[in-house]
């Protein structure tokens, strides 16, 4: 059988590479707007380790990354999605 290789992506906040599946995507899509974890376009992705998506700036390195400011209430629901994360900073990713 063939093994693939992971699809490496980097985190905006800590800049540290990872495999894409242990990442949260946001995507800049050109229909429907910004998305999490779908959607093709422009993306950007964040760790799943509590210093990361909890970082002050995280929201700035989000729109420069995707190149658009970002709407409150994306910023809202951005923010409910992440709490349901647990700190994966640990396990070895």
């Amino acid at each position: 059988m063939i093994q693939q290789t992971p699809v490496m992506r980097i985190c905006v906040s800590c800049r540290k590479t990872y495999d894409r599946k242990y990442l949260i995507k946001v995507t800049n899509d050109h229909k429907q707007g910004i998305l999490l974890q779908k959607g093709m376009g422009r993306s950007a992705y964040i760790c799943k380790s509590k210093n990361c998506y909890t970082d002050s700036k995280i929201i700035k390195k989000l729109q420069k990354a995707l190149r658009t400011s970002l709407e409150p209430e994306f910023i809202d629901i951005f923010k409910k999605e992440i709490t349901s994360y647990n700190d994966y900073s640990n396990k070895g990713i």
